[in-house]
């Protein structure tokens, strides 16, 4: 939980309510996110077996795919209202601070990537160009 990590913690200056209503928020959430990706995981087994059938049956495929995406978009709804109850936990300088520090983590997680992406592209042997 990102509200108990001491960096975090101490850089958005949480008290120990605030933490301790992060707390209650999540744990409210948490077992509508765990059924709600139960659902989804099952949908994406049905879905694939549906897809190896050697006679497709459209019919079933569209009812799953239906419950599928009605369980991502459930999934979706519960964690954004999640979100919206944790930033109202929140100080207005304490969500500027937060946004700073997932900006930040943003621009080094892009910056480690497009190292790691060079790497590979340096590992490659070179390839002939062809001539003009």
């Amino acid at each position: 939980m990102w509200w108990r990590q001491q960096r975090v913690a101490n850089q958005l200056a949480l008290t120990e309510d605030q933490q301790t209503r992060l707390d209650v928020i999540w744990r409210g959430a948490a077992n509508d996110l765990i059924d709600v990706r139960g659902e989804i995981e099952k949908m994406t087994i049905a879905l694939k077996a549906e897809l190896d059938q050697p006679q497709l049956n459209r019919a079933a495929i569209r009812q799953i795919a239906v419950r599928l995406n009605d369980a991502r978009s459930k999934k979706f709804e519960r964690e954004i209202m999640m979100f919206v109850d944790m930033r109202a936990v929140l100080t207005d300088p304490q969500w500027n601070r937060m946004r700073e520090f997932l900006n930040r983590m943003e621009a080094e997680n892009a910056a480690r990537r497009e190292d790691e992406m060079q790497q590979r592209r340096n590992m490659r042997p070179n390839a002939k160009r062809p001539e003009r």
